[in-house]
C-alpha cells in the first residue's frame, strides 16, 4: 500500500549493517522514495569484521557514508548508540522530512518513537524475527523478506478459513483486518465501500504494507481475496464483502 505521506521530502536511511543484510539495499531505496530523495546514506558497523563485506561493497557504488564503530566490550557493540545519537541530531537540524531505519534490533524503539512524536515518518526494515513492539513503534513497518518476494510474487488467494487452493496456511490477521476496516468505513446502498478508505483506516497499522503480502498494490492483494468483490467505477475501485 502507498503512503499517504507526500513525496519530495529529505531522508535519511540509517542502517545497522550489524543487523542488515546489504542484499536488501536497493528494494528498500525503492520504498524510502515514498517518502522523498534519500540524500543522507549512512552504515555503522565494525568493518573489520568479514561479515560486512557486502556492505563495504555498497558503500562504495551506493554513496553510503560508512560509520566505524569498535565493539568496545567482548559480544556488544557501539552501533546503537552512535545511530541514535546521528538520528537525534540529525532530527534536531530540522532538515530530514523522513527516516528509515534497516534493522531488527528492538532496542531502536525508543528512537523511533522520539522521532515521530516530531511529526517525522519513519520507515523500519527488518526481519519477520522483529518484535512487535519495534513493529508499532515505525510509521511503516517492512518485513525485507517479503520485499525481495514481492520481484517475483505469487498470487495468493486467501480465505475465510485461512488456507488458499492448495491447503497452504495464510494468516487470519489480514482478513480480520480489512474486514475490520471495511467494515468500519461508509458503504453505498449496494455494500460496496471506497478502497481507498478501507486501504487508510487498514494502514493505521503501521505492520500493514502490501508488500508484506507480495503485492505491490492493494487493488492487487484485494484482488486475490475471494471474500471480496471489486467494482471499478470512474477510475475509482469499490469493494464489498461477500462471504
Amino acid at each position: 500500500m502507498s503512503s499517504p505521506i507526500p513525496s519530495g521530502g529529505n531522508v535519511a536511511l540509517l542502517i545497522d549493517a550489524d543487523n542488515a543484510s546489504s542484499d536488501h539495499f536497493d528494494p528498500v531505496l525503492t520504498v524510502l522514495a515514498e517518502l522523498g530523495t534519500v540524500n543522507i546514506r549512512r552504515a555503522y558497523g565494525n568493518w573489520s569484521k568479514p561479515a560486512l563485506k557486502g556492505w563495504a561493497r555498497q558503500a562504495v557504488t551506493q554513496a553510503i557514508e560508512t560509520q566505524q564503530q569498535f565493539d568496545l566490550t567482548k559480544g556488544k557493540n557501539a552501533t546503537d548508540m552512535k545511530m541514535t545519537i546521528d538520528a537525534m541530531d540529525l532530527m534536531a537540524g530540522g532538515r530530514v522530512t523522513g527516516f528509515g531505519l534497516m534493522s531488527s534490533d528492538s532496542d531502536f524503539t525508543p528512537l523511533v518513537t522520539r522521532i515521530r512524536q516530531q511529526g517525522i515518518p519513519v520507515y523500519g526494515f527488518g526481519s519477520d524475527k522483529t518484535t512487535d513492539a519495534f513493529r508499532s513503534a515505525c510509521t511503516r513497518f517492512i518485513d525485507v523478506g517479503a520485499l525481495i518476494r514481492e520481484q517475483q510474487p505469487e498470487p495468493v488467494i486467501y480465505s475465510e478459513t485461512g488456507e488458499n487452493g492448495d491447503g497452504t496456511e495464510v494468516s487470519p490477521e489480514l482478513l480480520k483486518l480489512l474486514i475490520d476496516a471495511y467494515n468500519a468505513v461508509k458503504r453505498d446502498e449496494q455494500g460496496y465501500a471506497r478502497l481507498s478508505e478501507v486501504g487508510q483506516l487498514a494502514g493505521n497499522r503501521s505492520s500493514f504494507d502490501t508488500r508484506n503480502y507480495g503485492f505491490k498494490r492493494l487493488s492487487d492483494l484485494i484482488n486475490s481475496i475471494k471474500n471480496f468483490k471489486v467494482e471499478v467505477r470512474d477510475g475509482q475501485t469499490w469493494i464489498k464483502r461477500v462471504h
